[in-house]
Protein backbone atom coordinates (compact mmCIF):
# COMPACT_ATOMS: atom_id res chain seq x y z
CA UNK A 1 0.00 0.00 0.00
CA UNK A 2 1.45 3.45 -0.63
CA UNK A 3 2.18 5.26 2.75
CA UNK A 4 3.53 9.30 3.44
CA UNK A 5 6.59 9.84 3.40
CA UNK A 6 6.79 11.47 6.83
CA UNK A 7 3.89 9.06 8.17
CA UNK A 8 6.65 6.09 7.13
CA UNK A 9 10.10 7.66 8.70
CA UNK A 10 7.66 8.31 12.09
CA UNK A 11 6.80 4.71 12.08
CA UNK A 12 10.22 3.26 11.68
CA UNK A 13 11.05 5.77 14.04
CA UNK A 14 8.97 4.46 17.02
CA UNK A 15 9.98 0.89 16.18
CA UNK A 16 13.52 1.40 16.74
CA UNK A 17 12.86 3.40 19.59
CA UNK A 18 10.37 0.54 20.84
CA UNK A 19 14.21 -1.52 20.24
CA UNK A 20 15.85 0.36 22.83
CA UNK A 21 17.20 3.05 20.66
CA UNK A 22 17.43 6.45 21.55
CA UNK A 23 15.86 9.61 19.47
CA UNK A 24 18.54 10.33 18.04
CA UNK A 25 19.54 7.16 16.89
CA UNK A 26 16.36 5.88 15.96
CA UNK A 27 15.72 9.24 14.00
CA UNK A 28 19.06 8.37 12.11
CA UNK A 29 18.15 4.56 11.09
CA UNK A 30 14.89 6.04 10.20
CA UNK A 31 16.22 8.40 7.52
CA UNK A 32 18.79 5.66 6.20
CA UNK A 33 15.78 3.70 5.80
CA UNK A 34 13.55 5.99 3.97
CA UNK A 35 16.57 7.39 1.89
CA UNK A 36 16.93 3.88 0.42
CA UNK A 37 13.20 3.67 -0.39
CA UNK A 38 13.55 7.23 -2.08
CA UNK A 39 16.54 5.99 -4.18
CA UNK A 40 14.32 2.56 -5.32
CA UNK A 41 16.37 0.53 -3.28
CA UNK A 42 13.29 -1.09 -1.63
CA UNK A 43 15.16 -4.02 -0.31
CA UNK A 44 16.77 -2.10 1.61
CA UNK A 45 14.24 0.33 3.16
CA UNK A 46 11.24 -0.84 5.05
CA UNK A 47 11.92 -4.46 4.90
CA UNK A 48 15.28 -3.72 6.20
CA UNK A 49 13.59 -2.51 9.22
CA UNK A 50 11.76 -5.95 9.44
CA UNK A 51 15.28 -7.24 9.44
CA UNK A 52 16.52 -5.14 12.29
CA UNK A 53 13.68 -6.27 14.46
CA UNK A 54 14.26 -10.25 13.40
CA UNK A 55 17.56 -10.28 14.38
CA UNK A 56 17.58 -8.41 17.84
CA UNK A 57 14.76 -10.77 18.88
CA UNK A 58 17.19 -13.43 17.95
CA UNK A 59 20.40 -11.97 19.63
CA UNK A 60 18.66 -9.94 22.62
CA UNK A 61 19.47 -6.30 23.10
CA UNK A 62 23.46 -6.61 24.20
CA UNK A 63 24.75 -3.06 22.84
CA UNK A 64 27.04 -0.83 24.42
CA UNK A 65 28.20 2.77 23.47
CA UNK A 66 30.25 3.11 20.54
CA UNK A 67 33.67 4.01 22.14
CA UNK A 68 36.93 5.00 20.24
CA UNK A 69 39.62 2.24 21.43
CA UNK A 70 42.42 4.02 19.37
CA UNK A 71 43.06 7.72 17.80
CA UNK A 72 45.41 9.86 16.37
CA UNK A 73 45.19 13.22 14.64
CA UNK A 74 44.43 11.63 11.31
CA UNK A 75 42.50 8.25 12.57
CA UNK A 76 40.35 6.54 15.26
CA UNK A 77 39.11 3.02 15.05
CA UNK A 78 36.10 2.95 17.10
CA UNK A 79 34.17 0.09 19.26
CA UNK A 80 30.32 -0.53 17.18
CA UNK A 81 29.46 -2.17 20.49
CA UNK A 82 27.18 -4.17 18.46
CA UNK A 83 25.26 -1.19 17.31
CA UNK A 84 23.36 -1.55 14.08
CA UNK A 85 25.87 -0.06 11.06
CA UNK A 86 23.73 2.85 10.58
CA UNK A 87 24.78 4.26 14.05
CA UNK A 88 28.43 3.19 13.96
CA UNK A 89 29.11 4.21 9.94
CA UNK A 90 27.75 7.94 10.52
CA UNK A 91 29.53 8.23 13.85
CA UNK A 92 32.59 7.00 12.23
CA UNK A 93 32.10 9.54 8.96
CA UNK A 94 31.44 12.64 11.43
CA UNK A 95 34.67 11.69 12.97
CA UNK A 96 36.65 11.07 9.25
CA UNK A 97 34.78 14.42 8.67
CA UNK A 98 35.87 16.56 11.01
CA UNK A 99 39.55 14.89 11.32
CA UNK A 100 39.75 15.78 7.43
CA UNK A 101 38.53 19.62 7.91
CA UNK A 102 41.73 20.10 10.15
CA UNK A 103 44.13 18.18 8.39
CA UNK A 104 43.01 17.21 5.49
CA UNK A 105 42.81 13.74 5.14
CA UNK A 106 41.40 10.84 7.69
CA UNK A 107 41.15 6.95 8.28
CA UNK A 108 38.73 5.89 10.75
CA UNK A 109 37.75 2.04 11.08
CA UNK A 110 34.76 0.59 13.20
CA UNK A 111 34.36 -3.44 14.52
CA UNK A 112 31.50 -5.06 15.82
CA UNK A 113 28.65 -3.72 14.01
CA UNK A 114 26.10 -5.13 11.36
CA UNK A 115 24.07 -3.88 8.40
CA UNK A 116 26.05 -0.91 7.09
CA UNK A 117 23.57 0.00 4.91
CA UNK A 118 23.96 2.55 1.58
CA UNK A 119 27.57 3.28 2.09
CA UNK A 120 26.73 5.82 -0.40
CA UNK A 121 24.58 7.44 2.59
CA UNK A 122 28.04 8.46 4.57
CA UNK A 123 30.25 9.33 1.20
CA UNK A 124 27.06 12.08 0.40
CA UNK A 125 27.55 13.17 4.08
CA UNK A 126 30.94 13.92 2.81
CA UNK A 127 30.92 15.14 -0.21
CA UNK A 128 29.09 18.05 1.34
CA UNK A 129 31.69 18.15 2.92
CA UNK A 130 33.68 18.89 -0.13
CA UNK A 131 35.84 15.87 0.67
CA UNK A 132 36.52 12.81 -1.60
CA UNK A 133 35.87 9.24 0.27
CA UNK A 134 36.20 5.77 0.20
CA UNK A 135 34.41 3.49 2.01
CA UNK A 136 34.15 -0.16 2.48
CA UNK A 137 32.53 -2.36 4.87
CA UNK A 138 33.26 -6.17 5.31
CA UNK A 139 30.12 -8.81 6.04
CA UNK A 140 29.38 -12.58 6.59
CA UNK A 141 30.81 -14.91 4.69
CA UNK A 142 27.70 -15.67 2.13
CA UNK A 143 29.65 -14.88 -0.89
CA UNK A 144 31.84 -17.19 -2.86
CA UNK A 145 35.02 -16.77 -4.26
CA UNK A 146 34.96 -17.19 -8.31
CA UNK A 147 35.05 -20.68 -9.00
CA UNK A 148 33.59 -22.06 -5.70
CA UNK A 149 30.59 -22.43 -4.05
CA UNK A 150 30.78 -22.09 0.02
CA UNK A 151 31.03 -18.49 1.25
CA UNK A 152 34.30 -16.96 1.66
CA UNK A 153 33.43 -13.03 1.94
CA UNK A 154 30.66 -10.80 2.51
CA UNK A 155 28.47 -8.84 -0.21
CA UNK A 156 31.20 -6.59 0.83
CA UNK A 157 30.11 -2.76 -0.79
CA UNK A 158 32.69 -0.75 -1.80
CA UNK A 159 32.14 2.98 -2.20
CA UNK A 160 33.95 6.18 -3.89
CA UNK A 161 32.46 9.57 -3.74
CA UNK A 162 33.77 13.40 -4.82
CA UNK A 163 32.51 16.62 -4.35
CA UNK A 164 31.02 18.88 -7.50
CA UNK A 165 29.40 22.12 -8.22
CA UNK A 166 26.25 20.19 -8.21
CA UNK A 167 25.14 16.34 -7.72
CA UNK A 168 27.83 14.73 -6.16
CA UNK A 169 29.75 11.48 -8.24
CA UNK A 170 29.30 8.58 -5.86
CA UNK A 171 30.02 4.61 -6.98
CA UNK A 172 28.50 2.57 -4.38
CA UNK A 173 28.70 -1.27 -5.42
CA UNK A 174 28.00 -4.88 -3.63
CA UNK A 175 30.68 -7.48 -4.98
CA UNK A 176 28.25 -9.93 -5.05
CA UNK A 177 25.46 -10.84 -7.73
CA UNK A 178 22.88 -10.24 -5.38
CA UNK A 179 22.54 -8.17 -2.58
CA UNK A 180 21.67 -10.40 1.25
CA UNK A 181 19.07 -8.36 1.64
CA UNK A 182 17.33 -8.72 -1.76
CA UNK A 183 17.30 -12.57 -1.06
CA UNK A 184 15.83 -12.22 2.36
CA UNK A 185 13.23 -9.84 0.76
CA UNK A 186 12.56 -12.80 -2.01
CA UNK A 187 12.45 -15.14 0.24
CA UNK A 188 9.63 -13.28 2.43
CA UNK A 189 7.54 -12.63 -0.29
CA UNK A 190 8.05 -16.33 -1.91
CA UNK A 191 9.70 -15.16 -4.81
CA UNK A 192 12.39 -17.16 -7.05
CA UNK A 193 16.14 -15.16 -7.38
CA UNK A 194 17.08 -14.93 -11.00
CA UNK A 195 19.49 -17.95 -12.22
CA UNK A 196 22.94 -17.52 -11.79
CA UNK A 197 23.33 -15.66 -8.55
CA UNK A 198 23.47 -18.11 -5.77
CA UNK A 199 24.00 -21.71 -4.94
CA UNK A 200 22.42 -23.87 -2.39
CA UNK A 201 23.86 -25.53 0.56
CA UNK A 202 24.67 -28.38 -1.91
CA UNK A 203 26.98 -26.86 -4.20
CA UNK A 204 24.40 -26.70 -7.02
CA UNK A 205 23.05 -23.59 -8.40
CA UNK A 206 19.50 -22.53 -7.10
CA UNK A 207 16.96 -20.09 -7.59
CA UNK A 208 15.07 -20.45 -4.18
CA UNK A 209 15.94 -18.05 -1.85
CA UNK A 210 16.20 -20.36 1.08
CA UNK A 211 18.63 -22.46 -0.81
CA UNK A 212 20.49 -19.54 -1.38
CA UNK A 213 20.45 -18.34 2.08
CA UNK A 214 21.79 -21.59 3.48
CA UNK A 215 24.33 -21.85 0.88
CA UNK A 216 26.22 -18.67 -1.01
CA UNK A 217 25.67 -16.11 -3.57
CA UNK A 218 27.91 -15.75 -6.74
CA UNK A 219 30.45 -12.86 -6.64
CA UNK A 220 29.82 -10.15 -8.92
CA UNK A 221 32.09 -9.84 -12.19
CA UNK A 222 33.74 -13.04 -12.14
CA UNK A 223 37.20 -13.20 -10.94
CA UNK A 224 37.34 -9.58 -11.11
CA UNK A 225 34.31 -8.72 -8.80
CA UNK A 226 35.59 -11.49 -6.97
CA UNK A 227 39.09 -10.26 -6.35
CA UNK A 228 37.27 -7.14 -4.96
CA UNK A 229 34.94 -8.27 -2.80
CA UNK A 230 38.33 -10.08 -1.24
CA UNK A 231 39.78 -6.79 -0.89
CA UNK A 232 37.04 -5.39 0.78
CA UNK A 233 37.24 -8.16 3.14
CA UNK A 234 40.78 -7.05 3.78
CA UNK A 235 40.30 -3.40 4.75
CA UNK A 236 36.74 -4.89 7.07
CA UNK A 237 39.70 -6.85 8.93
CA UNK A 238 42.02 -3.80 8.83
CA UNK A 239 39.19 -1.60 10.96
CA UNK A 240 39.18 -4.90 13.23
CA UNK A 241 36.62 -7.43 12.10
CA UNK A 242 37.50 -11.00 12.52
CA UNK A 243 38.57 -13.24 9.66
CA UNK A 244 35.29 -14.41 8.54
CA UNK A 245 32.62 -12.65 10.78
CA UNK A 246 29.58 -14.80 12.55
CA UNK A 247 26.07 -14.06 11.23
CA UNK A 248 25.42 -10.63 11.10
CA UNK A 249 27.59 -9.74 13.56
CA UNK A 250 31.16 -8.24 13.87
CA UNK A 251 31.05 -6.30 10.72
CA UNK A 252 34.14 -4.44 9.77
CA UNK A 253 33.60 -0.60 8.37
CA UNK A 254 36.46 1.55 6.88
CA UNK A 255 36.40 5.36 5.63
CA UNK A 256 39.02 7.23 4.16
CA UNK A 257 38.21 10.79 3.99
CA UNK A 258 40.28 13.67 2.18
CA UNK A 259 40.47 17.46 1.02
CA UNK A 260 40.80 18.07 -2.51
CA UNK A 261 43.01 20.82 -1.62
CA UNK A 262 45.72 18.41 -0.56
CA UNK A 263 46.45 18.10 -4.29
CA UNK A 264 44.92 21.79 -5.71
CA UNK A 265 42.38 24.31 -4.88
CA UNK A 266 39.26 23.00 -3.83
CA UNK A 267 37.06 24.74 -6.02
CA UNK A 268 39.15 24.19 -9.18
CA UNK A 269 38.87 20.16 -8.19
CA UNK A 270 35.02 20.31 -7.72
CA UNK A 271 34.76 21.98 -11.30
CA UNK A 272 36.97 19.95 -12.64
CA UNK A 273 34.54 16.50 -11.77
CA UNK A 274 31.43 18.40 -13.18
CA UNK A 275 32.84 19.08 -15.82
CA UNK A 276 34.39 15.11 -16.56
CA UNK A 277 30.77 14.40 -15.27
CA UNK A 278 29.14 16.37 -18.29
CA UNK A 279 31.71 14.85 -21.00
CA UNK A 280 30.48 11.43 -19.76
CA UNK A 281 26.88 12.33 -20.18
CA UNK A 282 27.13 13.88 -23.27
CA UNK A 283 28.60 10.49 -24.79
CA UNK A 284 27.24 9.14 -27.92
CA UNK A 285 24.49 6.01 -26.40
CA UNK A 286 24.63 2.73 -28.10
CA UNK A 287 21.80 2.62 -30.77
CA UNK A 288 18.44 3.21 -29.17
CA UNK A 289 20.19 3.15 -25.95
CA UNK A 290 19.09 5.63 -22.92
CA UNK A 291 20.77 9.04 -22.50
CA UNK A 292 24.57 8.40 -20.61
CA UNK A 293 24.52 8.36 -16.53
CA UNK A 294 26.81 9.40 -14.02
CA UNK A 295 26.97 7.11 -11.00
CA UNK A 296 24.41 8.57 -8.83
CA UNK A 297 22.59 10.16 -11.39
CA UNK A 298 19.80 7.49 -11.23
CA UNK A 299 19.83 7.72 -7.47
CA UNK A 300 18.94 11.50 -7.38
CA UNK A 301 16.58 11.82 -9.89
CA UNK A 302 14.55 8.93 -8.08
CA UNK A 303 14.77 10.82 -4.87
CA UNK A 304 13.58 14.03 -6.08
CA UNK A 305 10.65 12.10 -8.28
CA UNK A 306 9.53 10.54 -5.00
CA UNK A 307 9.53 13.49 -2.93
CA UNK A 308 7.80 15.38 -4.70
CA UNK A 309 4.92 12.43 -5.14
CA UNK A 310 5.07 11.90 -1.30
CA UNK A 311 4.71 9.05 -1.14
CA UNK A 312 6.30 5.32 -0.98
CA UNK A 313 4.83 1.84 -1.78
CA UNK A 314 4.92 -0.52 1.36
CA UNK A 315 4.20 -4.05 1.52
CA UNK A 316 0.86 -5.11 3.96
CA UNK A 317 2.85 -7.42 5.70
CA UNK A 318 6.02 -5.16 6.56
CA UNK A 319 3.67 -2.31 7.26
CA UNK A 320 1.55 -5.03 9.54
CA UNK A 321 5.44 -6.03 11.55
CA UNK A 322 6.58 -2.32 12.30
CA UNK A 323 3.30 -1.25 13.26
CA UNK A 324 3.19 -4.10 15.68
CA UNK A 325 6.70 -3.44 16.98
CA UNK A 326 5.70 0.14 17.68
CA UNK A 327 2.38 -0.29 19.37
CA UNK A 328 0.36 0.64 16.87
CA UNK A 329 -2.97 -0.31 15.84
CA UNK A 330 -4.81 1.48 13.53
Amino acid sequence: MNIGIEEARSLVKRAMGALGHDAFDAQLIADHLIDCELRGLTYGGLPRAVSIIERLERTGNVRTPVAVLHETPVSARLDGGDNLGYVVGYRATRIAIEKARELGIAVVGADRTWYTGMLSYYAEMAAAEGLVTMIASNASPWVAPHGATEGRFGTNPICFGFPSTGDPVIWDIGTSTIMHAEVLLADREGRQIPEGVAFGPDGLPTRHPGEALAGAFAPWGGHKGSGLGIVVQLLGILAGSPVLPPDLADFGFLIVALKPDLMMPAAEYRLKVSEYADAVRSARPVQGGAPVRMPFDRSAAERRRRLEAGTIEVSDAVLERLRDVAGQTD
